[in-house]
């Protein structure tokens, strides 16, 4: 059978510290990446809506052409 191995509190602390860090760092990660994240929703949403319009003023120049080509 072999003995349990004894760890110092040392190698413990240092363990728990080097957790804390981790979750700390992936917190300030993930907030950093969750605000480009919100800026690119954002960019999108605008792109969305000059396409949208692009597209309704082309709609309505076709339109306008139509009527010219039939009088």
């Amino acid at each position: 059978m072999v003995p349990p191995v004894q760890v110092s509190p040392l190698i413990k602390t240092t363990r728990w510290s080097a957790l804390l860090v981790g979750i700390i760092s992936g917190k300030m990660r993930y907030d950093y990446l969750k605000q480009i994240a919100e800026e690119e929703r954002r960019i999108e949403a605008e792109e969305k809506k000059a396409r949208e319009g692009a597209e309704r003023i082309a709609k309505q120049l076709a339109e306008a052409n139509e009527d010219t080509i039939l009088k």
